[in-house]
């Protein structure tokens, strides 16, 4: 058992509930494809970043099988079902608190571009500060990572909107937390967003995000 634990928000690929925001220009299933290349890639970037435990937030709960053919064997699951982001975050946090880890992270599910360093970096910034938060260009954040349980920071924010970041730091503030920002990152969430990651997977090396890569194959121009 590492000292820290990273688990990643991850929900079962499925037509008509995931990716809609990319429909169009994708079809339905399309966006679900997609959502499972970016969710494949991002357990492989993980998984690789060593020093931690690597788990799995599933929603929805019913879909553990599925989840246990795609990640490694030592993979800790944890089912989940509630009514917003900052509920879950709450209770898979505290669930890898209770099991013993002094440093715990979660990670989104979208973005498997990110560089693993920025997750070295949370860890090592943890030991001097309360709160680590990864900063995302649509004004929420990629990553979020803690030493001790802070479920008030998580409540009243605005999920899915713009002011999810600012309201989280102010959260921390009010309650003397300490808080470190990661460099940006985004999410793959729009059509420029794929166009993006294109523009990006043509200066990475040839066998990074293999799933990704082998999904926008089969567009040969951008969106």
């Amino acid at each position: 058992m590492n000292s820290s634990a990273l688990i990643i928000m991850a929900k079962e690929p499925k037509i008509g509930s995931t990716k809609t925001r990319l429909c169009p220009p994708l079809r339905a299933d399309q966006a679900a494809q997609l959502y499972e290349a970016l969710l494949w890639d991002t357990i492989e970037m993980a998984a690789g970043v060593p020093g931690i435990d690597l788990a799995i937030a599933i929603t929805p709960p019913e879909s553990s099988e599925y989840f246990k053919q795609i990640t490694p064997p030592e993979t800790i699951l944890i089912p989940v079902a509630c009514a917003d982001i900052g509920e879950c975050l709450v209770y898979v946090l505290s669930q890898l608190l209770a099991m013993g880890y002094q440093r715990v992270m979660a990670l989104n599910s979208d973005g498997p571009s990110l560089p693993p360093e920025y997750i070295q970096t949370a860890i090592q910034c943890l030991d001097q500060h309360d709160l680590v938060l990864g900063p995302a260009e649509d004004g929420g954040y990629y990553l979020v990572g803690l030493q001790q349980n802070q479920p008030n920071i998580f409540m009243g924010i605005d999920w899915s909107t713009h002011h999810v970041l600012a309201q989280t730091i102010q959260a921390a503030e009010q309650r003397n937390l300490t808080v470190h920002l990661l460099p940006p990152w985004y999410d793959v969430d729009t059509a420029a967003d794929i166009d993006r990651l294109r523009d990006e997977l043509e200066t990475l090396p040839a066998k990074a995000l293999t799933y990704t890569r082998q999904f926008l194959g089969q567009w040969p121009q951008k969106t």
